[in-house]
């Protein structure tokens, strides 16, 4: 049986109080294991989104439990074990796209001589060799997507995270990037979960987990 990475238990996270409080997730449960393949789908405002911060503890319940028994507690969770691919813009303004890359390896604490080499090659697998010295307001939003995805992989996490990541891509390109992410996570043993409205991108999935008004059904 695979290694159990995450459990949420009737974990649910509303907004604003009173009136205005507002129920992004409701009452939800479920299990990553390793190895796992899950798309999330559903509509806008559905609480995919919510869903990912919760498991990458970027965030936390307004009720339920989520555990780690993976990974470690959620205080020491680092890039290494859990990555995320945000769907806005979220490389950092002031380095380059080489430097944005190699940061999440150095972050990991893993050896600084071979930060540069291993950034390097999972941005060349993306065919983002030839822009590594540019900042991120000189990128397309397709390629900072790219740089994205390349920073979230190249520590070859636990658990990969990714939200909408082909949003701004061609199909072409989409294709490319989902590929990269299947490699990382079966190179590393690694879950994938990728939260996606992309029908092309849930079929290549093992398993789809719908939430419709937070409920995941």
């Amino acid at each position: 049986m695979d290694e159990l990475l995450v459990s949420l238990d009737g974990v649910s996270r509303h907004y604003g109080r009173g009136r205005t409080e507002t129920a992004a997730l409701c009452n939800v449960s479920c299990q990553i294991t390793a190895n796992a393949r899950v798309a999330i789908v559903g509509p806008s405002g559905s609480g995919k989104s919510t869903l990912l911060h919760l498991i990458a503890g970027l965030d936390t319940p307004t009720t339920g439990v989520i555990r780690w028994p993976g990974l470690g507690s959620e205080a020491d969770l680092r890039p290494d074990q859990i990555c995320l691919v945000f769907q806005t813009p979220s490389l950092l303004p002031t380095l380059t796209v080489l430097e944005n890359v190699e940061l999440c390896w150095l972050l990991s604490k893993r050896n600084e001589a071979d930060a540069r080499s291993a950034a390097l090659q999972i941005l060349a697998k993306l065919d983002l060799s030839s822009i590594v010295d540019k900042l991120p307001d000189e990128l397309s939003g397709g390629q900072v997507q790219r740089v994205a995805a390349a920073r979230a992989v190249v520590c070859e996490p636990r658990l990969i995270l990714a939200d909408e990541p082909t949003g701004q891509l061609d199909s072409a390109t989409a294709s490319k990037l989902i590929e990269t992410l299947l490699d990382s996570a079966a190179n590393s043993g690694a879950a994938l979960i990728i939260a996606t409205h992309d029908p092309a991108v849930a079929g290549r999935m093992r398993a789809q987990w719908r939430l419709v008004h937070g409920k995941l059904e």
